[in-house]
Order: C-alpha cells, then structure tokens, then sequence
C-alpha cells in the first residue's frame, strides 16, 4: 500500500456505508457486519448508513436494522429521501404542496416534514412533483405524475437506480426506471436527481457530523455509484467486493477506486494496523 493511501486512511474519522451488498444482502445481514462496526467503535471511527432506496422510511429502515441485531438511530441514518428534503428547503424554500409518486411511508415522510402530500385523487394542485421508488406503484398514480409534469411542474427524482438489489428471484423495478418512463411520455426530464452517486448525499452528513472531506470514507459495492459519489465529494472511496462490483470491474472502469477490499470487516482490520 502507497504511503498517500495510509496517509488517506490515518485521517478517517467517520465511515459512510452503503446498506445492501455492504452490510447486508436484501433480509440477509451478512456476518462479517457486526464485528465490523464494534472494531469501527473501538477505533472512535463512526458510521452512518447511507441508501438510496427511498421506498422506506427512516424509522423503517432503523426498525430493519434493529431487527438484524444492529444499533441505528436518526443520527446514522442518511436516505435519498433526506437529501431531497435538504435539496427542497434550498431550492423551493417556499413550496408547501407536493405530488410524491411513492409508498406511503415516502409520502409520510414529507408530510412529517411539513409538507402537503396531494394524492393522485385530489383536486389541488401541486407545486412540484417529487418521484421515488414505489413498491406499490399504481397506473393511477404513474399517470397523475406524468400529467403534472406536463402542466410544467418541477420534477425531482429521489434517486437514479435502475433496479433494487434483492435476494428474491424477481427483478424490483426501480426509481430510475420510472423515471425513464415518465419522460419517454412527457418529454421532461428531472431538474434533479438526488441519492448516490450526487455528492449531496455526503455532504449532508458532512454537515451533520461537522466533519471535512478528507475525513470522510465512502463505502459501497457499486463503482458507478459510491465510488462516483466520493470522487465528487472529495471522500476517499472504499469498494468492497461483497455485492455487486467486482475486480474485473476495477481493472476495466473508467472510474478512480483508491482501496478495494473484499469486505468492511477487512477494512476495519486494515485501520486497525494503521491507526
């Protein structure tokens, strides 16, 4: 290992995770997980989980890993769903109602953040149309979207994934594809599309940790995502082999990958000996 790496990896102070292919695979928690984040501990190195799946809620996603036996709070949880709430109080401070096309826990969760939710059976009309990833999509619901976004509503997109990693044999239809589906009949592409790989998912925990780039870990098993996303945020990026990125992967992409190990329990080893 190069002597600017180690440098890299002496200053860590705080871990971004990605969640499935790092942690843990769909319902299946891998066992290598726990012991890494008690050796994090050890090393004062704190973590938070990132996703970009915003089909769930915060509170959901802390019941889900406390149902793996995992510790999580509202402290060390960031959602593509946080960052688009970060993105709208930017850019639309004034905006109070939304079409969400998602589950009801992703319309819930504007509505907790102060936001009226306009169902796809309302009168009203919205100010901007916000799409995430929606398990219990309607065709109602697919086409009120598409039908404010030609009135010329602004359209957000939570995040980019084409597809969500599963261990189920099905293919899980993601926000990403919605997306394309939705502009292939309206024309209109997102403004935005928050979630990995935009680098605001880093720099909301950036912010909330009070922490600076350097200080910073991006850990994830996807290259065009959480490798993207660090290099733009100025993080050092960490790929793991334990879901979806392989070697070939590294050798043949166009994107930089400073440090590949084959799991987070290996990397907290590697700290181990350097810190």
């Amino acid at each position: 290992m190069d002597k600017k790496l180690v440098e890299q990896l002496k200053k860590i102070r705080h871990i971004a995770l990605d969640m499935d292919g790092t942690i843990y695979c769909g319902s299946t928690l891998f066992p290598f997980t726990p012991k890494a984040l008690e050796l994090f501990g050890k090393l004062g190195i704190g973590h938070t989980f990132l996703t970009n799946n915003s089909s769930r809620s915060v509170d959901s996603y802390i019941e889900k890993l406390k149902g793996m036996g995992l510790t999580a709070d509202i402290d060390n949880m960031f959602t593509s769903t946080m960052a688009t709430l970060d993105y709208l109080q930017v850019k639309y401070p004034n905006a109070k109602k939304l079409f969400v096309f998602g589950t009801e826990s992703l319309r819930k969760e504007f509505e907790q953040a102060g936001f009226t939710v306009i169902r796809e059976n309302d009168i009203a009309e919205p100010e901007l149309v916000i799409v995430g990833f929606d398990t219990a999509l309607t065709y109602e619901r697919l086409c009120k979207a598409a039908w404010w976004m030609k009135q010329g509503k602004p359209f957000i997109a939570t995040h980019p994934d084409w597809v969500c990693p599963t261990d189920q044999p099905t293919v899980l239809v993601d926000c990403g594809s919605v997306c394309a589906a939705l502009t292939a009949a309206t024309g209109v592409k997102p403004e935005a599309v928050l979630g990995k790989p935009d680098p605001c998912m880093l720099t909301g925990i950036l912010k909330r940790h009070n922490l600076q780039p350097n200080e910073l870990a991006m850990v994830g098993d996807r290259i065009y995502t959480d490798m993207t996303m660090a290099e733009r945020a100025g993080a050092l990026g960490v790929l793991v082999l334990s879901g979806e990125a392989t070697l070939k992967d590294v050798e043949t992409g166009r994107i930089n990958v400073p440090l590949v190990v084959e799991n987070i329990l290996k990397l907290a080893e590697l700290l181990q000996t350097i810190l």
